[in-house]
């Protein structure tokens, strides 16, 4: 049974790495970023909730009372 012959495994791995890593490099730099993100004001609506359009009176809790 032949032997398999390892000898250029390590440089078949490392041009692959390096290959990659240049294609990798090349695709993040056509990428395109915004220069600075700047900040969206937001201004928030008052919403009417329907306790708040009638007045409503509080009772103290029966265990409060002093006698």
């Amino acid at each position: 049974m032949p032997q398999l012959d390892t000898s250029t495994w390590f440089i078949t791995i490392i041009s692959t790495m390096i290959t990659l890593f240049i294609l990798f490099q090349l695709k993040l730099s056509s990428q395109t970023f915004p220069a600075s993100p700047s900040l969206k004001i937001v201004a928030t609506e008052k919403t009417k909730n329907p306790w708040e359009l009638k007045w409503t009176k509080i009772y103290l809790p029966l265990s409060s009372h002093q006698q």
